[in-house]
Formats: structure tokens, sequence, C-alpha cells
């Protein structure tokens, strides 16, 4: 391609697969946001320890996303540079040789081999695996999920000729091929680390060869041809070079500009995640925390939480219904209007503590029978204070994993936030008053898509390296600690600790009540 034919081709799409939407970018090559587009699907929870999508659903939001944002900037098919795809993890599904699925998308809020993860860890097993695959032992991880299917659904292992995660289901749709990053490879607990090849021993656990698996191929890997049909439905040509990209935490450190010792970030969306980057790959003696890949050189260490956003929209919709409501009858954001009401409550809404974790929890604790508790309530709180509460609990574990990166990595100088939370000026501020660092905000807080970008152009030899990044991020305002809400949380945070400690045996137990009693006839 010459120098005139690539300057013609000034726009990045960007198609960012998150678990609750696909959210679809153009960015041009001085990385502004020029135009964005989300489509949401459901999460099907069948039962407490369930949590599954269509596959189809998924696929027909990134074809239609990518179409309708080309087409509001009504860019022509040979002004696209490339598409670049970031994806969420850990996502699981069973197909047959047409590519038809057999399983929903299993996602990784799903816990049905939580079983498989405690005799994994009591045996030592475990965390010889994840010292070379630098995924922690947790039902999220796909090495979990096919030994529950090896042992409870062997006729359907049988009939499987790969299993693969959405991304790779995407790719193989558009182009009828089984491509799978070393990104997302590096977050199945398959993988190993220091080989960059599928992991042996932990195939074996799983019961899998490398055969039903995807190939494996680098973040940067270039797929052209797409069907006319495909091609027309999203607006490009048919030969547009397609990125197949990373994981969403990885690139959203990439997008916010964290990639320097010292500087954290911090994503919260439906769930969230602490992560900070490291030059080669890097476990946790106690197995807490998680190393995924981006590139060779570019290694990120942190902690996922299961319980992000998805519990302030917990409190929504079931808790504040009417407060909801009401703001819909004033043209207001329900989600602005609860924020203001949880303003009114002062830090650590007068003793009432949240333990936010409605759908298990990954790090610190990686305990999917973890579950969600108000602590301290009295007559004296009101809807208001629960509603903080819950936004503090979400805050509180965020903490609990920046203390266990903190142990390994020493302590962030800077924190960059990005994730649909970080629209919110008080859920900024709540944060730097609870890790006591300050919080800058990059311009666009879609770092995920933005580091797709990046990546894309690095693909394309646009680019040399990833620190053109720092070309592209436009750091706002920092937030700073107020020392007095600080130590308020300080004091809190042991509490919130020792109430998780002392329920953790009853979490088990009201588990498996929950699964004795609650599951669904269907299942």
């Amino acid at each position: 391609m010459t120098v005139d034919a690539v300057r013609d081709k000034p726009y990045i799409v960007a198609a960012d697969i998150g678990t609750t939407s696909t959210k679809t970018l153009v960015i041009d090559r001085d990385g502004q946001v020029l135009a964005s587009h989300s489509i949401e699907y459901p999460l099907f929870t069948p039962a407490a320890d369930r949590a599954e999508q269509d596959p189809e659903q998924i696929f027909g939001a990134v074809v239609q996303g990518i179409g309708a944002v080309v087409r509001k900037l009504t860019i022509t098919p040979d002004q696209v540079l490339c598409v670049s795809f970031s994806s969420a993890m850990h996502s699981l599904i069973a197909v047959d040789e047409q590519t038809k699925p057999l399983t929903a998308c299993i996602t990784w809020a799903d816990n049905r081999s939580a079983q498989y993860a405690e005799e994994l860890k009591r045996t030592g097993l475990g965390q010889q695996i994840y010292s070379r695959t630098g995924t922690p032992i947790h039902p999220m991880s796909p090495l979990l999920k096919l030994m529950w299917f090896r042992d409870n659904e062997p006729g359907l292992v049988k009939e499987t000729y790969k299993f693969i995660g959405i991304k790779e289901y995407v790719f193989a749709k558009l182009f009828g091929r089984y491509l799978i990053d070393h990104s997302l490879a590096s977050a199945t607990g398959l993988f190993n680390l220091e080989k960059l090849d599928w992991d042996a021993e932990a195939l074996g656990q799983a019961g899998v060869t490398p055969e039903q698996l995807s190939e494996l191929v680098p973040t940067t890997h270039r797929v052209e041809g797409l069907s006319a049909e495909l091609a027309s439905a999203m607006g490009l040509s048919e030969n547009t070079p397609f990125i197949i990209g990373a994981s969403d935490g990885v690139l959203a450190n990439l997008g916010v500009g964290a990639f320097e010792p010292g500087v954290v970030a911090v994503t919260i969306g439906t769930s969230g995640a602490v992560r900070s980057v490291v030059t080669k790959p890097q476990t946790d003696p106690e197995g807490k925390l998680f190393c995924y890949a981006l590139t060779e050189n570019f290694w990120v260490v942190g902690g996922p939480i299961n319980n992000g956003g998805i519990v302030f929209r917990w409190v929504r919709d079931q808790i504040a219904t009417a407060e909801a409501e009401e703001a819909r009858r004033q043209g207001i954001d329900p989600y602005d209007y609860l924020t203001e009401l949880a303003s009114q409550v002062a830090a650590g809404s007068d003793g009432l503590l949240f333990l936010p974790l409605l759908s298990g929890e990954r790090a610190p604790y990686w305990n999917a029978n973890a579950r969600g508790v108000y602590f301290g309530l009295s007559l004296s709180h009101q809807k208001k204070h629960m509603i903080r509460a819950a936004l503090e609990g979400v805050m509180f574990s965020i903490q609990a994993v920046s203390a266990s990166l903190e142990r390994i990595m020493g302590p962030a100088t800077v924190i960059r936030a990005s994730g649909g939370f970080a629209r919110s000026d008080f859920w900024r501020q709540m944060m730097t008053n609870m890790l006591g660092t300050s919080v800058t905000v990059p311009d666009s807080i879609e770092s995920s898509g933005i580091g797709a970008a990046l990546l894309g152009l690095l693909a394309m030899g646009e680019i040399e390296d990833l620190s053109h990044a720092h070309q592209w991020i436009q750091v706002g305002k920092a937030h700073e600690v107020n020392e007095n809400d600080y130590r308020v949380y300080q004091q809190l945070t042991s509490i919130y600790t020792s109430v998780y400690h002392q329920l953790k045996d009853q979490f088990d137990a009201i588990t498996a009540f929950q699964q004795q009693h609650l599951r669904s006839p269907q299942t």
C-alpha cells in the first residue's frame, strides 16, 4: 500500500465485544472518537450458578454495530484502514463442523464448575497450572468449564468439533477460520505463558486436544476476505483488513496510557478490574492475580471483580424502583438520580456496609459461592444509605484487589480510570478517597476500543510500537484525596474484610441451599 493510499484511509473501526453490549467506534489517526454505537443483549441466568448468552445475538450486534457506526459518519468503504477487536474474556461455546452452536455462550460469570475449582485448589495441582498459565483457578476459566462438560455432558463433548470463545465465534462466522489471539488464550487457563502454546497438562485436565481448540495467533494477526453480503451489511469493502486484537482488559490499560511503572488502570463496567503492566509474564505466589498477554513485551498483571456496574443496575431495578421511575418521569437518567441521592449521605453510609458479591467473586477471594450482604443495617438507615453503601461496596472490592496488586508491584502513584463508572464525578472521587491515590480520567473513557485501534495501527505497520499511545491519550483533571473520607474508609476496610472472612463458611451453606431449592426445572 502506498503512502498516499494509506493517507486516504483515515479511519479505524474498533469493535468492543462486552458482556452486556457490543460497542463500535470510529477513531481517526489522532485518536479522536468520531462516532460510536452500542447494541445491548441479555444475559440469561436459568439457575443460580448459570450465566449464558446467545452467540448469534452477539454476532448480529457486531455486524449491525459496525454497519451503524460506519454509516453515522457516511464513511466510504475505501476510507477504513482496518477493523480491530476487543473482547470480554473467559467465554466458552461448543460448536459443530458448520460452526453451529451446541451450547449457549457460557460467560465469565457462570459458576457451574465451582466444585472443580475447589478440587484443583485442594490438590495443589491448581497452583501448578496457574503458575504456568496465569489464569487463577476459578469457575470463570474455560479450563474449569471444560472439566465440568467432560464429566457432565460427555455426549455433547463427543459431538463438539471445536470449543471456542465469543470472538472466535465471530471470526469463524466472518471468515470461516478458527483463530484465537494470544491475549484471549492467556485467559483460558489452557495457555502456557512462557511457551506461547497450549499447556499439555491443562489440556489433559480439561479432556481436550489442541485440534479441538482454535489456531493460536498474535494479537496483531490480520484476516481479509469478507463475503460480499457481510461487507455490504457493515459498509466495508470485501478486502478490509480485520485485526484479531486482544482482550478488553489488556486493551483498557493501553487505551488509558497505563503501561509504565506506578501507573495503575481501574476499569469498572459491568464487572471491574485493577491492572498494571510488566514486560514479561509474572504470576502471584498466592494465586490471587491474573497475568494476561497483549504483545510479547506487554503483559498485564491484576485482578478482576465480578460485581461492578451490575450492582448499580441491581439497586436500580430491585431496591430503588420507585426512585428510578420518578427519575424517568422527570426526564432524568435514573443512575444520575440515584447518584444524587447517594451523595446526600456521608462517606461510610453512617456505618452501613454492603458486600456486593451478588454473582460470587473473583479477585482477591476467588470464591464463586460468595453472596451479597448488607451489614450494620438499622432503623436509622434510609434508602439513600443503601444506595451509597452499594456503590461503596464496589469500591471496597476494588480496594481489596489494589492491596493484592501493591503487594507484588509496589504502590501506585496514579490511577487511570475508565469504563462506564468513569463518567461519574461522584464515583471517581469515591475511588480516590477509598484508594488514597490521585485518580485521573482520559478524555475518552472508551479505553478498550481506543486500545484496539492503537493495536490496529501497529498491526497495519502504521506505528512502530505502542508508545504512540502517549500521543493519543489526553488526561483530564486529577481527583485529589479527601483525607477525612480516606480515614473513614480505612477504618471500615478492616470491618468489611472481617465480615467477609467470618461469613465464608456460611456462603458455602447458603449457596448449597440455593442450588438445591432454586434450580430451574429447565436445567
